[in-house]
């Protein structure tokens, strides 16, 4: 199954940044699929420390490892397109 259609990998993706980033003021259904996770729409917050949070996060977690910068920003722009890269199909 193709990870944006998996529901409980995005809640156990939602859950881990909010864990991660000690977010206190928003719960996993409030965070949308498909608005960016670094935009200010998202309502998360994040910054480049919560960035890395999430990196140790996934790796922990998912086994995954972003190696830079670029392939982060490119599977981190959504929870739709992180379910996706950890579940292509």
């Amino acid at each position: 199954m193709k990870g944006s259609l998996d529901q409980a990998l995005k809640q156990r993706l939602k859950v881990m940044i909010i864990e991660e980033c000690d977010i206190a003021d928003i719960t996993p259904e409030e965070v949308d699929d498909d608005i960016q996770i670094f935009s200010d729409a998202s309502g998360l917050g994040l910054d480049s420390l919560d960035a890395l949070q999430i990196s140790v996060g996934l790796k922990s977690q998912f086994g995954i490892h972003l190696p830079d910068s670029k392939s982060f920003r490119r599977h981190l722009k959504s929870i739709n397109a992180l379910a996706d890269f950890i579940q292509p199909e």
